[in-house]
């Protein structure tokens, strides 16, 4: 068992906050950690203490969490079914005797079950979304191990109403357990005004004012950024030579990174679209974005959108899962069918051709994020959960109200 630690863990004579043990299968580049760190980073160091067990391993990403009494703890799990992994997990929540045990998605939620096995009181499990291997949430071999574990835990969360309502309906879940609370945005860090610094750009990649299309994510089969590749094609096959330059940006690393780039080889455009991998700069990189598009097969609530909106950018996304819940269409973007190359590039090319319309969508996303998608809301709402968890009411403090 490896076992990483940012720094020592605090102790002092004072009785020390509740611990929650947030269990999740890898920690790295993804929604769901990001979700997690932001959780870390904004709930007060008075009201909670926190571990995060990780069943594989960490990457530099932990490095994202701003607070220094985080123990971090790699399981190292063998790919397919390793046994061993109960045991350890069994050890592991024996030593910390956490308050909360927390985990998130199919992969870490037989944890519960161990939770429950070694004395942990108040057990939480969220859904953040789906992958590949069951878009819709209908597989009935993981739907039926679902409702194994179902009892072992006491409350249910969902990042969107989509994914609440799967809860209810399909895992049957009664309603009361379930809590359903967006993702929230760090709107100060993504924000109209940022500005990318010219020597990051490929040499001459902005030339002539282009229009640039945009996406972040891990490039996984679920993000689907090929299709969006080919929707690129189909819009440069439509310009002439008196057209706005148009140019493509996609900011992640995954196994459809190679397939992008084949298609873009293939087509002889490659000086066209830039895919960096993996940044750290993305709140800048998102400024010089024109578009943001999103062409997943499947998203819970997407925190690459909430991104793009904080960021004053209209969104086109695939209409699958949370996203109709994040982009009003009409007002801060359009959905489109999922793995239709000619419809995500219809939707651009709206956007190419007006750019009053670029500008008034951008204008009303950012809005919307102060509005409704606030990282307090989102703190506020696990802190609830939490608090419940335990039976005790919240005691909601300066930090919460101003963060």
């Amino acid at each position: 068992m490896k076992v990483h630690v940012t720094d020592s863990i605090i102790s002092s004579g004072l009785a020390r906050p509740p611990l929650i043990a947030h269990v999740i299968f890898h920690f790295g580049v993804g929604g769901l950690e990001n979700g997690l760190v932001n959780l870390i980073n904004h709930i007060p160091e008075t009201r909670y203490r926190h571990a995060v067990v990780c069943l594989k391993g960490v990457s530099e990403f932990h490095k994202r969490l701003n607070r220094k009494d985080v123990e971090i703890i790699a399981l190292n799990k063998r790919e397919g079914k390793d046994f061993s992994i109960y045991g350890k997990l069994s050890d592991v929540f024996r030593r910390l005797n956490p308050d909360i045990v927390h985990t998130r998605n199919l992969a870490a939620m037989e944890a519960q079950v161990v939770a429950a096995m070694s004395g942990v009181k108040a057990r939480v499990h969220g859904e953040h979304g789906r992958d590949i291997f069951d878009l819709e949430g209908k597989n009935r071999k993981y739907n039926l191990l679902r409702k194994a574990i179902r009892p072992f835990v006491h409350h249910f969360t969902a990042v969107s109403k989509d994914l609440e309502r799967w809860l209810v309906d399909t895992v049957k879940v009664p309603q009361t357990r379930v809590h359903q609370i967006y993702n929230g945005v760090e709107h100060l860090r993504f924000r109209p005004d940022n500005t990318v610094p010219v020597e990051t750009l490929p040499l001459g990649f902005l030339d002539g004012n282009p229009f640039v299309v945009g996406g972040v994510g891990r490039m996984a089969e679920v993000k689907d950024f090929p299709t969006l590749v080919k929707a690129f094609l189909l819009l440069r096959e439509k310009l002439s030579a008196t057209d706005r330059p148009i140019r493509l940006v996609i900011i992640g690393d995954g196994i459809a990174k190679a397939q992008c780039e084949a298609l873009l080889r293939s087509a002889n455009i490659e000086q066209f679209a830039w895919l960096p991998g993996e940044r750290e700069d993305i709140p800048q990189l998102m400024a010089m974005m024109d578009l943001f598009v999103l062409p997943s097969l499947a998203e819970g609530i997407s925190n690459t959108i909430l991104e793009a909106m904080a960021s004053g950018l209209p969104v086109v996304a695939t209409q699958v899962g949370g996203n109709s819940e994040l982009v009003s269409v009409g007002e801060t973007g359009y959905l489109v069918s999922p793995s239709n190359p000619p419809a995500l590039a219809q939707a651009i090319d709206s956007y190419y051709r007006n750019d009053v319309m670029v500008h008034e969508h951008g204008v009303r996303a950012r809005e919307i994020i102060e509005r409704r998608f606030s990282m307090r809301a989102m703190t506020n709402g696990y802190l609830a959960v939490y608090d419940q968890a335990l039976g005790h009411r919240a005691v909601q403090t300066e930090a919460e109200v101003t963060n």
